[in-house]
């Protein structure tokens, strides 16, 4: 029922106020009219004034108040809804889907989404109908539940930065709710074939309607270089009028500030769904951008990122010797110039000359010897992460350069004289190429079956040769050798960089070979799956859907095939991705992309997303009648002369009193959680919306609590459940959070206390429970939901749980770490890079930290859980095993609380025998 824009929940309350002329006559108490009698004693009355005056009747403005306190009092308790939904689609008996597209699309509308599903949900709520959510891009187990309590995890519900893709829709299609239901689609405004099969799918179960904004889609396909300009094409979804939109160039200026390095202009023409523009950069300018966006638009498609494709190296070439006069193919540098001119900034002159203006890339051809200042300046060159490519030649197979010890800029030591056909230590033929290994970066490039070789420099043989070829020929003689100089590395070809030793230079696997070197940044085409083989590529920075930037180091390694062709994903997502000294984008709009709005069959209704918002006023109101009623006391007070007096005073306490009566038990209520929680050690398990989960969370830190109690001198208080949103976490050592598949995201804020308290030293233990079907990473939907819960966390290295770890001696000896399932797959804080073990110890000296995360499966809490009496809750394999399995894990549980309290002292035994020998001086 609507009433002048204002609708009422419950409508028949309103019958009341049919009332309140009839509370208004009693309310006035009009006494019978006396009767009149003379009476002679009332002549000695005349005259005389009574200034004290009682009224008769109630006054009228207090009736007044009396009946708007009343009236309030009605129209609040009938639910009154500002900017009800009135549209007769959503009203329904039926159970209720609704399907988010949420892709990135999505993004720049989400809060229109969020208020408009809301408001759906609110409706549905009053309506009682059962709810449930799937969102295609990460589709997850539903079921029907309470819309209220669906409404409760919209504050974690976000836009993924990936469109949903064939995987996803089967996915969603198969946890399709069974029964009769009707759906609210929330489009995202693109269109896309594979949508067809789900959308078949609802329109059998029920009625089917689409919600879809009406705003136009803005995308930003990745920058390209042409001619010596950066190319931007901008895309949008919907053709009309004439636009210009303005495409900011991101960076840090030179002192390492964000800032806008550069502005340009774009124009879509009336009709045109593409608009491109040109920005002309010098090479130290496009080397400072990180990310191209256009101004306004906070989506991931609205971003691109540049990688090496766009920045182009610069390389300087040196010859040993001149090139000869008419014989151009014979340079030494000819083919080098000619693989690298596309796409790398090539600088002629001296050693001396070129360092200066510090090069990614400094190629020798046939360069024997250096002179000592050139060698130094080398050297710091290399330190700073410069590339050393070398190729050898005659000149270096006459000289004495690298032969009895390892020159500073040769990888390997090198032998006399050479290798060729014919020679003195001759081959019958030439040589091919063997495979790559596999821990070579060349690693998946096919060898075409022309490329050979005729003559080579020989490597001395050496314990460390091995490890440092990464390409050999057919016999096992090392091609290609490499070693790490500081932050740079040496790369040695042992033929020369022309024709005369090999065919090499002369195929297309050369180009390949420094690409993958990162020598030639591969700038005029995308690499394809075939180019990326065999290669493994680990997240750098990573999108977001609102275009925003992240660390992705902890995120698992992508191959090159995945990388170069795959679907964006939960397990790709849109970033840059980094393999030694190579970068790739991967970006969500492709150079063929393009935006197609979304169309609906016609008998689908499709409605816009109302920018109104459903306003509860029963609260308003309500108070607006306590304030009245206070008032009519008051006033009551006043009239009986109450107020006057001594009294006064007493009058006025009783309602300040009144008055504060709701704020204090908020603070006490505050207060008491603080006091409770940090009087003694407490242990906390986060809420994950599941009932029956939390409840064994809870039993499990109880039990866990319990075995510490009698064990060791650690006294923890009951453990207590908190809330991410509104419970503060630094009261709290050490949080235990199981994982479901379908819980809550956690907000933006929630995520900001989360980082603070690990980086203030608190612990987390996530717990995927899932060890006995999956190990940990994307095998099952709770490793897939871990994913996205701690991917905005700041999350160190990790490395599983290595044997000389503290958590293996804390309080017990330990080797595994079982829980109700027993997997060694249990990761911690990866050990520092100069941790080492230190002579008759049997562990590293390793610092003194806390991991700030512990991740396994082994479902811990069921393991701890104890009832009140101490019997343990769940059982754990069979007969003694099982109950030596419960053993271990009580154990594991207390080497765990005793590192959160401790750290790693127990590392600091590797002193002793340095104490002991100080002492003994």
């Amino acid at each position: 029922m609507t009433i002048f824009g204002i609708g009422f929940a419950t409508p028949w309350l309103l019958l009341a106020l049919l009332t309140l002329p009839i509370l208004w006559l009693i309310l006035r108490a009009v006494p019978p009219a006396p009767i009149r009698r003379m009476f002679p004693g009332v002549v000695l009355l005349l005259g005389l004034k009574d200034d004290d005056q009682v009224s008769d009747r109630t006054p009228w403005w207090l009736l007044l108040l009396r009946m708007l306190a009343v009236a309030a009092l009605i129209i609040g308790l009938a639910g009154p809804i500002l900017n009800p939904e009135t549209d007769d689609t959503a009203r329904g008996d039926a159970p209720l889907l609704v399907v988010m597209d949420g892709s990135w699309a999505s993004a720049a509308s989400w809060r229109a989404r969020t208020v408009a599903l809301d408001g759906l949900l609110a409706q549905a709520a009053r309506d009682d109908r059962r709810v449930a959510l799937i969102k295609l891009t990460s589709p997850e187990p539903t079921n029907f539940q309470s819309a209220d309590d669906l409404r409760a995890r919209l504050v974690g519900l976000t836009a993924d930065p990936w469109e949903p893709g064939d995987t996803q829709i089967t996915r969603a299609i198969e946890l399709l709710p069974e029964g009769s239901f009707d759906t609210y689609w929330m489009s995202d405004g693109l269109d896309r074939e594979n949508r067809t099969a789900l959308l078949s799918e609802v329109e059998t179960r029920g009625v089917v309607t689409v919600f879809q904004a009406g705003q136009t889609i803005l995308g930003l396909a990745p920058a390209r270089f042409e001619d010596g300009n950066i190319v931007l094409t901008a895309l949008r979804a919907q053709t009309g009028s004439e636009r210009e939109i303005t495409i900011l160039a991101q960076g840090r200026d030179p002192a390492g500030n964000p800032a806008v390095l550069a502005r340009a202009t774009a124009l879509f023409e009336a009709g045109e769904a593409t608009a491109e523009t040109a920005l002309s950069l010098p090479s130290e300018l496009r080397a400072r951008i990180t990310r191209f966006e256009i101004e306004g638009n906070r989506s991931a498609g609205a971003t691109t990122l540049p990688d090496d494709s766009l920045r182009r190296r610069e390389v300087a070439l040196i010859a040993g010797r001149e090139d000869r006069e008419g014989l151009q193919l014979l340079s030494p540098l000819h083919y080098l110039e000619k693989a690298l001119e596309p796409s790398a900034d090539l600088l002629s002159g001296a050693l001396m000359d070129v360092i200066p203006a510090n090069p990614d890339v400094i190629g020798l051809a046939d360069v024997a010897t250096l002179g000592i200042a050139e060698e130094e300046a080398v050297l710091a060159w290399l330190e700073e992460g410069g590339i050393l490519l070398r190729f050898a030649g005659p000149r270096l197979a006459a000289s004495d350069v690298s032969r009895d010890d390892e020159d500073p800029l040769m990888p390997v030591r090198l032998r006399a004289g050479g290798r060729s056909v014919g020679g003195a230590m001759s081959w019958g033929e030439p040589k091919s190429l063997a495979a790559f290994a596999e821990d070579s970066p060349f690693f998946g490039l096919p060898i075409p079956a022309d490329v050979t070789v005729s003559a080579q420099v020989m490597a001395q043989p050496d314990p460390a040769l091995a490890e440092r070829v990464i390409a050999q020929l057919s016999d096992g003689t090392p091609l290609v050798t490499r070693k790490s100089v500081g932050q740079g590395q040496i790369i040695l070809f042992h033929v020369t960089a022309n024709a005369e030793w090999s065919s090499l230079p002369l195929s297309g696997l050369f180009v390949q070979m420094l690409e993958r070197l990162a020598i030639a940044a591969g700038a005029s085409a995308q690499p394809t799956a075939e180019d990326l083989a065999g290669t493994i590529w680990q997240p750098n920075m990573v999108l977001d859907a609102y275009g925003s930037l992240s660390d992705g180091s902890t995120l698992p390694g992508v191959t090159g095939e995945a990388l170069a062709s795959a679907e964006l994903s939960p397990e790709l997502r849109p970033g840059l991705y980094q393999n030694q000294d190579r970068a790739l984008a991967r970006n969500v709009l492709t150079q063929d992309d393009t935006l197609t709005p979304a169309t609906w069959p016609a008998d689908i209704t499709v409605e816009g997303l109302a920018p109104s918002e459903e306003t509860p006023l029963a609260g308003w109101l309500l108070a607006t009648a306590i304030a009245l009623l206070l008032a009519d006391v008051i006033a009551s007070l006043f009239l009986s002369g109450r107020l006057s007096g001594p009294r006064t005073t007493t009058a006025a306490g009783f309602v300040l009193a009144v008055l504060l009566i709701p704020a204090t038990p908020a603070y006490a209520q505050q207060d008491a959680f603080a006091l409770e929680s940090t009087a003694e050690v407490t242990f906390a398990h986060v809420v994950t919306g599941d009932d029956g989960l939390d409840q064994i969370a809870q039993a499990g830190l109880r039990g866990l609590s319990e075995t510490l109690f009698f064990r060791t001198s650690v006294e923890p208080a009951d453990p207590v459940a908190v809330n991410l949103e509104t419970d503060e976490l630094a009261f709290f050592p050490f949080l235990y959070w199981p994982i479901t598949p379908d819980q809550p995201t956690p907000s933006a804020e929630a995520y900001t206390k989360l980082n603070t308290y690990l980086r203030s030293g608190g612990m987390i233990m996530f717990d995927t429970r899932d060890a006995d079907i999956a190990r940990f990473g994307t095998g099952s939907p709770n490793g897939r939901k871990l994913q996205q819960l701690a991917a905005p966390l700041d999350i160190p290295p990790l490395e599983p749980i290595p044997e000389d770890h503290v958590l293996t001696r804390t309080f017990y000896l330990l080797q595994d770490f079982p829980g109700r399932h027993n997997s060694r797959d249990v990761w911690v804080e990866s050990a520092p890079p100069d941790a080492e073990l230190v002579e008759g110890m049997p562990f590293r000296n390793l610092n003194d930290n806390v991991t700030p995360v512990i991740i396994g499966g082994n479902d811990w809490a069921s393991a701890w859980a104890m009832d009140q009496r101490g019997n343990a809750l769940y059982p754990i394999g069979r007969g003694y095993s099982g109950e030596r399995q419960r053993e271990i894990a009580y154990r594991f549980g207390v080497n765990l609380v005793m590192h959160v309290l401790t750290g790693n002292y127990k590392s600091d035994q590797v002193h002793v025998p340095a104490l002991l020998d100080r002492l003994g001086q």
